[in-house]
């Protein structure tokens, strides 16, 4: 493919006809036309239709323009990445796709030691669904995923697992809430209202499969795929709910809640997953030490 012809396809595109797009790219609307032609033949397909004096996308067309945003956005990262000096520092970007079930608190102690490398770093955080992340990873337009569960062998994306790390989990209520449970932990739980993770979350299995091994049947009032805004609900009053062990007194302070209990029989792991075997990444490098070194070494 000659990238130049399609070059002049995504500006003629974007700028809504030939005139305009000859006025941004210095040409003359004849060559412009002459060149989006050459692509059609190569591509044996139509990309513009006239529509009036103006010209519509085809159905091809729109298909090829997806396409070509996503070359021309990779070019310009390329070119900033390759270019980047900030106050006359070589600046390196760093882009880490989060897993939305992942605790923000959990996902910023991990991340934190990436800005204190030697490097000058510019971190770019994207939050989503684990499955989401990882079609980016493959795409290269991650260097890390930071998820509460490994990735899956039978999945065709060429990267590898590195364990972090895991925690108990705590149980939280506030003050007024926890003078109502009666008991010792975890029996206490039962007949009280419990806020838990939604039904995709890692935890959610072994939430449930623990509540039956102990005989304890709380009232579920809320569910939440957000780990905020469950603790959020939870700072309220409006249930018990649980967070990692190794966010205890930050949880507490925070939140202004009290614990009720702890269980290490519901364990939470953390993975870096990367398209690198061996880590050489200085930020990764930062990040997988840290965690094991510090965060979850007890």
């Amino acid at each position: 493919m000659n990238f130049k012809h399609l070059y002049y396809f995504w500006v003629t595109a974007k700028a809504g006809g030939v005139m305009r797009a000859g006025e941004q790219l210095h040409t003359t609307p004849q060559t412009l036309s002459g060149q989006i032609h050459l692509l059609e033949d190569w591509l044996g397909r139509k990309l513009f239709k006239k529509s009036g004096r103006n010209l519509e996308l085809t159905e091809d067309g729109r298909l090829a323009l997806g396409y070509a945003d996503q070359i021309f956005a990779l070019g310009a990262e390329l070119e900033g990445a390759v270019r980047a000096v900030r106050g006359g520092r070589e600046v390196l970007d760093f882009s880490v796709g989060i897993a939305d079930s992942v605790s923000k608190s959990i996902a910023y102690r991990l991340l934190e030691p990436a800005l204190n490398t030697s490097e000058a770093v510019r971190m770019i955080c994207v939050e989503g669904k684990f499955p989401d992340l990882l079609a980016q990873l493959a795409l290269n337009k991650l260097d890390l995923i930071i998820a509460d569960e490994p990735m899956s062998r039978r999945l065709s994306v060429k990267a590898f697992n590195h364990p972090l790390g895991s925690t108990a989990m705590s149980f939280f209520a506030t003050p007024a809430l926890k003078e109502k449970l009666s008991g010792a932990f975890p029996q206490c739980l039962s007949d009280q209202p419990m806020l838990i993770v939604g039904a995709q979350a890692s935890l959610r299995q072994q939430l449930e499969a623990w509540l039956t091994r102990h005989q304890i049947t709380p009232r579920i009032v809320g569910e939440f795929d957000d780990g905020a805004l469950m603790t959020a609900f939870g700072r309220e009053g409006r249930g018990v709910f649980m967070a990692p062990s190794v966010l205890e007194l930050d949880t507490m302070k925070q939140f202004g809640v009290e614990l009720v209990g702890r269980s290490a029989e519901l364990q939470d792991a953390f993975y870096a997953i990367s398209v690198e075997r061996r880590i050489t990444h200085p930020c990764v490098i930062a990040i997988t030490q840290a965690a094991r070194a510090a965060l979850f070494s007890e």
